[in-house]
Formats: C-alpha cells, structure tokens, sequence
C-alpha cells in the first residue's frame, strides 16, 4: 500500500508531505516545478485529476484520487486508524473541526487577495490595503487562540495544526505575522522544529515559507 502525493513546489501540498511522515504511512512523491513565468502548476497536473491542481493523492490501495487539502487531510487521518485526528474531548472535537476548514475557508482568500493585488499596480495598492486590514483581524483571532494553549485544538497536536501551517508560514513571509505575536510564532517555531516536518522539508524540495 502507498499513498502518491502530487507535490507541487512552493504550495499547499507541502502539508500533506509533513502529515504523512507524523502518522508514518507509506508515500511517494511526485515532483512538479511551477512555470518560471506565470508561477502556476504545469498542465502535466491535469492528467491526474481535471483541475490540474495540487495537492492530489493517489491511494494504490483502493485506486482513489483525493484532491483540496482538507479532504486529503481527513482522508489520511482516517486511513492512519485516526492519527492526528480529533482529540477526544467534544469541546475539542468542534475546535479540531474549525480549525480543520477555517485555515482554509477563511484564513486563505484574503491572503490570495493580496497576493495577486500585489503584482496590480496602483488599483492593487488600495486593495491590498483594505484587505491587510481586515486579515489582522484574523491575525489577531489566531493569537488569542494560541495563547490559550499550544496547539489549535488542544493540548496535543492534530490536523488542524497541519491545516493551519501553511496560511499562517505565508502570512509570516508576506502579510505582517510577526513578534508582536509571540504564541503564533511560538506555534511556527514548535511545527517547524518537529523531525516529521524537517523530513517533510527534506524530501519535498523548494518551499519558501519555513
């Protein structure tokens, strides 16, 4: 049995890398470089699933293709026997839950906004602005949560910690995450010192965000 991974560089796809390696199952990588020009996937991806996106895994096992991240995150728990997956507390299991989907449903779009106002001249400015603004506010959000306890849903770390790395390293490279919010940087510090995550990094190749 072996999970394919899709592995796109620089990209989301890094954390399904890093969740295999902390609940041990059997993987593969397959490599894709980004267009030099445009920075977008390679349209070899298409080939594997219609939107020629990534991540996208392939489960030998059952022949499933599994694209979007969340999904392939609770897929992966679920194939792990519940590895990394929710903690047993209800309470827990609803903050395990959020987080799961808000890092992102929520966390994500306004730091896309930005990316591509940012290569929009003049107009991109203004609207970069506004949405910086409103992306504090999620900023602020996470810190408080993290100041309540180390990981997202608890006091052990889960998926949703996974989920929530990759909006959180882009928001510390590109849209003001820094010491003037010490638990989330203490968050990134812990993730990134994990020896699951530094395999991850070793065999995923060019991520620009750890």
């Amino acid at each position: 049995m072996t999970i394919i991974i899709h592995h796109l560089e620089n990209s989301r796809s890094q954390r399904v890398i890093w969740l295999l390696e902390e609940v041990g199952l059997p993987y593969e990588i397959r490599h894709y470089a980004r267009n030099k020009k445009t920075m977008l996937a390679p349209p070899e991806l298409r080939a594997v699933h219609p939107l020629g996106k990534s991540p996208v895994i392939e489960d030998t096992d059952t022949g499933s293709v599994v694209a979007e991240t969340g999904a392939i995150v609770e897929y992966l728990v679920e194939k792990a026997d519940g590895r990394f997956g929710p903690p047993a507390h209800r309470d827990a299991v609803l903050r395990y839950r959020h987080f799961l989907h808000y890092a992102e449903g929520s966390l994500m779009p306004p730091l896309l906004v930005m990316l591509v106002a940012s290569r929009v001249p003049l107009f991109g400015k203004r609207i970069r602005k506004r949405i910086n603004a409103m992306f504090q506010v999620h900023l602020d959000y996470v810190e408080g949560e993290l100041a309540s306890r180390p990981w997202f849903a608890g006091d052990e770390i889960s998926a949703a910690d996974v989920m929530m790395s990759f909006p959180l390293e882009a928001a510390r490279a590109r849209a003001g995450l820094d010491g003037s919010r010490p638990a989330t940087i203490a968050w990134l510090e812990m993730i990134h010192a994990r020896p699951a995550y530094q395999t991850a990094l070793s065999k995923g190749g060019p991520y620009a965000y750890a």
